[in-house]
């Protein structure tokens, strides 16, 4: 019998190189990248790394800013069959530490804009610190070591098994949570949403979002999976976006809501042609429904909104969806299976609602070195199928459809009374004179909680008078105890507001 051959995605890009040498892989600013020169690029990573004595399985980190060579590094440390650790650039040096101590990383790539971020973190003398565009005393020129390594193919086989990456969960504090994502499942991650937002070999994806963030990845794996094109924005701006849209034509983009929000508001929107646009998917949060309708009706009817987790669940609400309850966040994305649960573990029916539970071929293999986590995010159905847990609250209407309420841990409890502040921040989100809300629970000394609602202003509105709008239009047990702008909202990569930031103030004064 045959034994089944290693054939990852490693294999599957070096075979569009081989067939389709000329045709564009990746473009970033004025430059572009054949798939030979990926090819060659990613061939140089490998034999790089493996002369270096890296190992198979071995974790690998980069801190490195949007750029053709991050793009090409990432996946020279996955083609050599090491195990790829992106580290966000936005953290302290004390936060790089902890996670390359943790993933157990002794090698970093870094790009010259986080120099000074990797050069303050405390990583043990052995670490060896790969220099990309600049030098300097403690760092291994990468450019020139690259650039000597052999651009043959570096002969690993690859299984799905094998770990393909580990993810830390955007703006990290205390212990860090790594995800691990097997070949296979980035592998599932791929064609999956390759086949439900409809890219072919064709399609030109736009990646506004840093490199180092799963839900980047929507715009990245599966183009390269089908031999498409990804354009790389260094960094995002709306009318830079619009620009690179016409320009490029470009078929697929991922915005999170915030961006959607400010691109709305750009004088740019007008003045470009978005028509080749055949899917602008929206994740990362939910998008306000007045949001949606405005991307609609004025940048493209192509709308797709995602909702998920990183740890391997999702659901996707397409253009041709037409759900009879508004709200609708989409059914499962192919290949996968959710269930609702109630406080007491069991599956609840239709339209009650309980914590979103899902499972399929794109689950983690696991938090890296947490396996007490392991267990607190799996929940068994009757038959003891495994299922991983959201920490989100929702219901599945009559017709599949599955509509978020909020998360289990901003859920306010006041006097008693349960407030999903996704329900405040949509009547909020509704004044013309508010670019974007979030609400919270501060304490208070008869309810335990109360919302306050913090809001981004378009143009001088009086808080006052929002506030008694607001109220107005709240049910009494919903009612804000007040309301404050703020310039910006503190945010993860992918633009989810974090919350507990914002909390924290509150409640450490209280104590």
């Amino acid at each position: 019998m045959i034994a089944a051959p290693a054939f990852g995605m490693p294999s599957v890009w070096a075979s569009h190189a081989r067939f389709a040498p000329g045709r564009i892989a990746a473009i970033c600013g004025e430059r572009r990248l054949t798939w030979g020169e990926f090819d060659q690029g990613t061939a140089r990573v490998a034999n790089a790394l493996i002369a270096m004595g890296v190992r198979h399985d071995e974790p690998v980190a980069l801190v490195m800013t949007n750029s053709l060579e991050m793009l090409q590094i990432m996946f020279g440390i996955v083609r050599a069959g090491a195990c790829m650790v992106p580290i966000s650039g936005l953290l302290t040096s004390a936060q790089i530490a902890t996670m390359m101590a943790d993933s157990g990383a002794k090698t970093v790539f870094v790009s010259a804009t986080n120099r000074a971020l990797v050069e303050g973190a405390d990583l043990p003398a052995e670490t060896r610190r790969i220099a990309i565009g600049f030098e300097g005393k403690g760092w291994e020129a990468g450019d020139v070591l690259l650039a000597a390594a052999p651009d043959s193919d570096p002969g690993v086989r690859i299984h799905p098994e094998d770990r393909f990456n580990i993810i830390y969960s955007s703006g990290t504090t205390g212990l860090p949570k790594g995800i691990v994502q097997s070949h296979g499942a980035r592998t599932h991650f791929a064609w999956s949403n390759a086949l439900e937002l409809g890219m072919t070999r064709d399609c030109v994806a736009l990646v506004t979002t840093a490199l180092y963030s799963n839900g980047t990845m929507f715009m990245v794996l599966p183009p390269l999976l089908l031999g498409g094109t990804v354009v790389i924005m260094e960094q995002f701006s709306p009318a830079g976006a619009l620009a690179l849209i016409e320009r490029h034509r470009v078929t697929h983009a991922f915005m999170v809501p915030t961006q959607c929000i400010v691109t709305l508001d750009d004088p740019a929107l007008s003045q470009h042609d978005l028509s080749s646009l055949k899917a602008l998917l929206s994740a990362g949060s939910s998008l306000r429904a007045d949001t949606r309708e405005a991307v609609i009706a004025r940048m493209t009817p192509n709308v797709y909104e995602l909702y998920g987790f990183s740890e391997g669940f999702a659901t996707m609400r397409k253009p041709g969806d037409a759900p009879a309850l508004p709200g609708a966040v989409g059914r499962p994305v192919i290949g996968f299976d959710m269930r609702i649960v109630g406080a007491d573990d069991r599956e609840v029916p239709r339209g009650e609602v309980g914590e979103i539970v899902g499972r399929g071929l794109g689950m983690m293999a696991g938090y890296h070195n947490r396996p007490d986590l392991d267990t607190a995010i799996l929940w068994h159905d009757e038959g003891g199928t495994e299922y991983l847990r959201s920490g989100d609250l929702g219901f599945i209407d009559e017709e599949g459809f599955l509509h978020i309420v909020d998360r289990k841990k901003d859920m306010i409890l006041s006097g008693g009374f349960n407030i999903f502040p996704a329900d405040l921040e949509a009547v909020i989100g509704e004044h013309p004179e508010v670019q974007d809300v979030t609400v919270i629970g501060i304490p208070h000394p008869k309810w335990g909680e109360t919302p306050l609602a913090l809001v981004i202003p378009r143009g001088s509105p009086d808080a006052a008078a929002l506030l008694a709008w607001a109220n107005a239009r709240l049910a009494k047990t919903q009612r804000l105890a007040g309301l404050e702008f703020r310039a910006e909202f503190p945010r993860n990569a992918l633009g989810k507001v974090l919350k507990r930031e914002l909390r924290a103030v509150w409640w450490e004064a209280a104590k």
